[in-house]
């Protein structure tokens, strides 16, 4: 019965994709007909003669008069715009995408790349620097969401009190996310190797001339970049939760701390959730504040530990200690000309974050029912 339902849907689905390719057609046929009174089906298959599945289905959800049929032609052609933007700029930019990572195209032989079936997918395997770079991307992107957040979190919490200039501390906190990603990485690399150097201790020398280092600084950068955006989510969360619930437990008692963990957070879990998502998502896609500030850089060696996995012995090779998936993508690609094989890069990357963000929503909207 499960199976015998679930087939049922698939067909279903099928004979609704297949009426919305075949719509356009149908509807030139009915306004022919109209047009030159040849009757309404004059160019329409009788699928009710054949009294199936197929033919019943077709004719009552798409093409008869029904109120049914109607309002399915008409929600398709208003979604026609959106889905045909959607179908020409994405869907097939990214089969043809998924085409050429499996050939040896380099931008130059275009038309007469070779196919190469599988062959980039197992060199990104054995191919020990965009592991290095993978893991960097990993960890950059677990600190970053965890310090952008506590900082637009704790933001929130300070810009929702009853401060006098509260507003003019909101766009302040906002303002840096207006400026560009790659002006950014410039001021701030300014900020780095002239500014704070003068300072000495901690930021002499400079932060960007040590891998590890260089890393703590793209994260202080994109913090002061993103921190503010995330703060007006929740921003908007804190303003939702109901007074006479603070009110209550103010009366009863509590302090600020237990009011934080018994009603605040558990009212703005629903933020949590999508702050972490585009967070996570940024932190991924990082690439413009990189290509700016540290270039991928700094040279560094790469980790013995992650040197045995490749199964490589001896002195290890030099890495670059910000060279993030992004990049490493965008080098493949356009510094070494290796087109094809930067795309099944760019695949790769593409079904790993897929992964990673539906992981993410699903636990995040599981604790939201657990708080």
């Amino acid at each position: 019965m499960v199976f015998k339902k679930l087939g049922l849907t698939l067909l279903y689905t099928f004979l609704s994709l297949i009426a919305i390719i075949i719509l356009p057609f149908f509807s030139l046929a009915k306004f022919i007909a109209k047009r030159f009174n040849l009757g309404n089906n004059a160019f329409i298959f009788d699928f009710e003669k054949k009294r199936g599945v197929v033919g019943s289905f077709l004719i009552k959800h798409w093409f008869s008069d029904s109120e049914s049929a109607q309002n399915n032609r008409v929600f398709v052609w208003f979604l026609f715009p959106s889905l045909g933007s959607f179908v020409l700029f994405v869907f097939v930019p990214f089969v043809n995408g998924v085409y050429l990572s499996m050939t040896n195209w380099t931008g130059l032989n275009t038309g007469r790349e070779l196919f190469l079936w599988f062959d980039n997918y197992r060199t990104i395997i054995t191919d020990v620097r965009f592991g290095y770079s993978f893991y960097r991307t990993v960890l950059y992107s677990v600190l970053n969401i965890v310090v952008i957040n506590v900082v637009a979190f704790s933001l929130a919490l300070l810009v929702t009190q009853n401060l006098k200039l509260k507003n003019v501390y909101r766009a302040g906190f906002f303002m840096p996310n207006l400026i560009g990603g790659l002006v950014l990485g410039y001021i701030w690399q300014f900020i780095f190797n002239r500014a704070l150097v003068q300072v000495g201790g901690i930021f002499s020398p400079s932060l960007l001339i040590n891998g590890e280092t260089a890393l703590i600084g793209l994260i202080v950068v994109v913090t002061w970049q993103y921190a503010g955006y995330i703060m007006m989510i929740y921003i908007a969360a804190i303003q939702n939760i109901p007074q006479d619930l603070v009110e209550a437990s103010t009366i009863d008692g509590a302090n600020a701390i237990q009011r934080l963990k018994a009603i605040t957070l558990p009212l703005v879990a629903q933020a949590f959730t999508v702050a972490m998502f585009l967070t996570l998502v940024t932190s991924f896609k990082q690439f413009d504040t990189v290509s700016s500030l540290t270039q991928g850089g700094p040279a560094t060696q790469l980790p013995r530990w992650l040197g045995e996995i490749y199964g490589l012995t001896g002195d290890m090779p030099i890495v670059q200690g910000t060279n993030l998936v992004a990049m490493n993508i965008y080098q493949e690609a356009f510094s070494r000309n290796n087109l094809g094989l930067g795309q099944a890069k760019a695949i790769v990357f593409f079904a790993i974050l897929l992964v990673v963000s539906l992981v993410q929503v699903y636990i995040n909207k599981k604790r939201e029912v657990e708080l």
